[in-house]
């Protein structure tokens, strides 16, 4: 019985052109990862960071005010355990792991001006303009100079001393902007991703609802920027809750207990 000739490899299999192999759902731990890593970017790291705008809002109100929010965050239960299991762990992983997808990914602008490729180059760069902010804003304000935990009534003067310098003002205003396009995006990639948006014309509504959410926390962070360096509270006191010492004053053995 004849039978048919089976072709040649070489003339069936189309050349592939070196690169990094593309990862697939489902293909080793790459899915999990990545699953991981669009969660934490809404929670915890995202619901952190609208809290963190909605009290740095608090600027606006003055510097005792905005201590008293710096104290009131400090005072919470377990605050040590939330900040590094809910905040500097997931943020650490996210920030990590979205360097090494950013790096293997390749956005052609040029040659595929397509929005899909300008959005992920967007994405990709205000990333790395939130990863360099975060470090250098958590170890300025957290590590160095006056610690806020003990001493939350300096909050306010140590933030504008560092906005007092325009270099370190533009690069907040930039980071700012950065970062609230960053999340604003990484919903809209979240919801699809999860299959939340199913189809065009929902991906293309949410859109514009995840667009109006970034301009929200956008001029939030500006505004609170603002009340820093604004007119309104030039040279904050160095600390408008200074620590206040009990005196015991023994009375005199004359004097009248009644």
């Amino acid at each position: 019985m004849a039978t048919a000739a089976r072709p040649d490899a070489s003339q069936t299999s189309s050349p592939v052109g070196r690169g990094v192999e593309p990862l697939r759902a489902g293909k080793g731990n790459s899915f999990l990862f990545r699953k991981l890593h669009s969660l934490s970017g809404i929670v915890p790291i995202g619901a952190f960071l609208i809290e963190h705008l909605l009290s740095n809002f608090e600027a606006l109100k003055g510097p005792l005010a905005y201590a008293e929010q710096v104290k009131f965050l400090n005072s919470l239960p377990l605050v040590r355990f939330l900040e590094v299991g809910l905040i500097f762990i997931p943020l650490a992983y996210h920030a990590l792991y979205g360097v090494y997808i950013a790096m293997r990914g390749k956005a052609n602008v040029i040659y595929y001006p397509w929005s899909g490729n300008w959005m992920y180059m967007m994405q990709r760069w205000t990333g790395y303009i939130a990863f360099v902010y975060i470090i250098q804003h958590v170890i300025r304000q957290r590590f160095m100079g006056v610690s806020l935990p003990e001493h939350p009534g300096a909050a306010f003067h140590k933030v504008q001393m560092e906005l007092s310098n325009p270099w370190m003002l533009a690069v907040y205003v930039i980071a700012m902007i950065a970062v609230c396009w960053h999340f604003s995006y990484g919903i809209w990639l979240f919801a699809a991703k999860w299959g939340i948006t199913p189809g065009a014309n929902a991906r293309r509504r949410f859109g514009y609802l995840c667009a109006v959410l970034g301009v929200v926390l956008a001029v939030m962070g500006l505004a609170s920027i603002y009340a820093f360096v604004g007119p309104n509270y030039k040279n904050a006191p160095a600390d408008v809750m200074p620590a206040q010492t009990l005196l015991y004053v023994t009375p005199s053995p004359g004097a009248s207990l009644s």
